[in-house]
């Protein structure tokens, strides 16, 4: 078995310097400053910091799947997924999915109060390193900026005008900063430390590395429209990093993907005996219900704006203007034990690795059988699909813990950055930079070729494709307007359900329409999620900040406009 870094929770207590809530001063713990002021401390805090990617639980009573770390959430909010089950089940992630968004959703706060954490734990590591007269510790300096770098940039995108609260607060106890604006500059400080100061490689794999360093900073310059900047830096990692995709797009969210050659950075996740606490305790929600392997609870349900997505023309290009013309068969509506017509039509084999549908094959435990797993009822806005990505795959028994009330715990780790989002971030920059279609294609048609020689779900006899697909890479892209729109659509087929959807369409620009667009044609098969489902607004491209974070910090912070 692969060496990990594992972050054991039951070693925080030692995190004396690390509030869990935003805008409270310190708990003090069971260890002391100077119990702490050496190499063993230095450690034992970088590991908490570490511990904070999954999203850290805090006194205010935030829940695990508020803080999830995979940012499976925020695919309800784009045209990925609904938040599945019932609709009165987590109502809060209701209103959310239904654009109805206050700032006072626990799910907000959550998010906040688990990203700050982060971002203290973060601190506590750089504060002690910067006390101590002896040692070097320039690589655990640079984990820790790295890990603040991207607790921020998360901060960053998620509700745009945060505070920055650096180390010097940190130890001041000076937690209550204003928030006037991006927080950029200090984002690309971290990772630019981290890519100065960490090495090329780690012995243990679930550290960041100085390539993994990079891959981070280009695509903070992305999200700033810095094309030139992000294109430098992503060639680079694309041309001479130690990055590949995998022969199998599957074996991304198996355990043979885990740590593999197309991973930049994951979240490490494994199974303990008995309870699992180092499982993705984010994530426990979004299994079928009660599926095939007596699981719970029904969230996170691919929609079928996303399904449809994956129809292709014949000739095995995707469908880029027409895809919602027409539906990729579903049995919404029909009850498990009736006759169901699968979908014909040719389709992208990717499909079938991210969405479950009935009659296919679901990671190995036999067809999905419709709506025997699905846990709404049709009065609900849930959909008749499934979540396959973040599941278990049958043989893989390791990758299954469970929890204190039964749910589960997955051992499979989430790739917050993988080689395939480096590809096609670097054609959007090689596109934006100088209008570099040619670049663009080439980097397009690595994803697609690695679809199309990748194994397709198989029947249930295991002698035939379960389903009739047809891709092919580009033979070209004719203008940069045409190459622009393959390029996202690209990012959308290969990284669906992956947490990334609803950030891209913010920083294109384009999620009102594209969003309310999706509203509309969501309602053709969920009759009532056009009902229910209130217009996306502009300002809906950031989220609020918490009502409670305000509060706490005596008015300093300031709310985002139209909340």
């Amino acid at each position: 078995m692969k060496k990990r870094l594992i972050f054991y929770f039951a070693s925080l207590f030692v995190l004396f310097a690390c509030s869990d809530s935003f805008t409270e001063k310190p708990a003090v713990g069971a260890l002391s400053d100077e119990a702490l002021a050496n190499e063993q401390g230095v450690n034992l805090l970088l590991v908490g910091a570490y511990s904070a990617l999954d999203g850290i639980r805090n006194n205010q009573g935030a829940a695990d799947w508020t803080v999830s770390g995979d940012n499976w959430w925020f695919d309800v909010l784009a045209d990925d997924a609904h938040k599945g089950s019932t609709d009165g089940d987590q109502a809060d992630l209701f209103l959310l999915e239904t654009y109805d968004w206050t700032s006072a959703n626990p799910y907000v706060f959550g998010k906040w109060n688990g990203l700050f954490a982060g971002v203290n734990r973060a601190n506590a590591v750089i504060s002690l390193i910067n006390s101590l007269e002896e040692g070097d510790f320039s690589s655990q300096l640079a984990e820790a900026r790295f890990l603040r770098g991207h607790f921020n940039f998360e901060l960053q995108k998620i509700y745009g005008n945060v505070p920055y609260i650096s180390e010097e607060n940190f130890a001041n106890t000076e937690f209550n900063q204003p928030n006037p604006g991006p927080i950029w500059d200090q984002i690309e400080a971290d990772f630019q430390y981290a890519v100065d100061n960490l090495p090329a490689s780690q012995a243990d794999v679930g550290r960041p590395t100085s390539w993994a360093a990079k891959a981070f900073l280009g695509k903070v310059h992305l999200f700033q429209s810095e094309w030139g900047q992000a294109l430098a830096l992503l060639q680079d990692v694309i041309n001479n990093g130690p990055y590949s995709l995998l022969p199998e797009f599957a074996d991304n969210f198996r355990l043979a993907g885990d740590n593999s050659s197309e991973n930049i950075f994951s979240i490490q996740f494994t199974t303990d005996s008995g309870q699992s606490f180092n499982g993705n305790r984010g994530g426990t929600l979004n299994f079928p219900n009660p599926g095939p392997f007596g699981s719970c609870c029904g969230f996170y349900q691919p929609t079928q704006d996303l399904t449809n997505a994956y129809q292709t023309d014949g000739t095995g290009l995707p469908l880029l203007d027409t895809f919602n013309q027409t539906d990729v068969a579903n049995d919404y509506g029909i009850n498990s034990d009736e006759a169901f017509t699968p979908h014909t039509g040719p389709l992208d084999p990717r499909l079938d690795y991210t969405v479950g549908r009935r009659g296919i094959d679901y990671n190995g435990y036999g067809p999905h059988v419709g709506k025997d797993w699905i846990r709404a009822s049709f009065a609900d806005i849930s959909g008749p699909y499934l979540p396959k990505k973040n599941v278990y795959t049958a043989g893989e028994d390791a990758n299954q813990g469970t929890g204190a009330w039964g749910q589960q715990h997955s051992g499979i780790n989430y790739h917050i950055m993988r080689y395939a989002d480096v590809l096609l971030m670097a054609a959007e920059a090689a596109l934006e930079a100088n209008g570099d279609v040619a670049t663009a294609l080439n980097y397009v048609n690595q994803v697609r070729d690695r679809a199309k020689n990748s194994t397709p779900v198989m029947n249930e006899a295991g002698d035939a494709p379960a389903a009739n697909y047809q891709i092919e890479p580009y033979a070209s892209f004719p203008d940069v307007d045409f190459a622009r729109k393959a390029v996202r659509f690209e990012r959308r087929l290969e990284l669906a359900m992956e947490g990334h959807r609803l950030f891209d369409l913010r920083r294109w620009g384009n999620s009102v329409d594209v969003i309310n667009e999706y509203i509309q044609n969501e309602a053709r098969t969920i009759g009532n999620f056009g009902t229910k489902a209130n217009a996306y607004q502009a300002n809906m491209d950031l989220l609020p900040i918490p009502i409670a974070a305000i509060d706490l910090s005596g008015g300093v912070l300031t709310q985002n406009p139209g909340f």
